[in-house]
């Protein structure tokens, strides 16, 4: 059973930054992606990087400001968020996934339960 466990979220003014941590329980070679969804809105995509780190990808809304990064010695995902806006206020989702990194959310069979951060003006 693979468990995906997110940390990090908080309220943080705007102009700040955050850096949110995905914790993975099950070794394997996972393709490892955050999404966001905020009140009333869709999920949408933000990042996604391949289990080399060779691969990554970044969402327009926050190309030069989030970067996703990983580190397979602690099976963990990151995101770190900077330039922080009212609009990235959402819940953050962590994904794994066994196929290559995409923007699509049907290609993650494996979630965690969301942190929160809200971003105020």
């Amino acid at each position: 059973q693979v468990q995906l466990v997110e940390s990090g979220g908080a309220l943080v003014q705007a102009g700040g930054s955050l850096r949110l941590s995905c914790t993975w329980t099950t070794f394997n070679r996972f393709t490892m992606a955050w999404f966001r969804q905020a009140l009333g809105k869709e999920r949408e995509f933000v990042a996604a990087i391949s289990w080399s780190g060779g691969t990554t990808m970044h969402a327009d809304s926050v190309k030069g400001r989030f970067t996703i990064s990983r580190d397979n010695n602690k099976y963990t995902v990151y995101l770190q968020m900077n330039s922080l806006k009212p609009e990235d206020t959402a819940v953050y989702y962590c994904a794994a996934s066994l196929t290559r990194p995409t923007y699509h959310s049907d290609n993650y069979p494996y979630w965690g339960q969301g942190t929160r951060v809200t971003v105020s003006s």
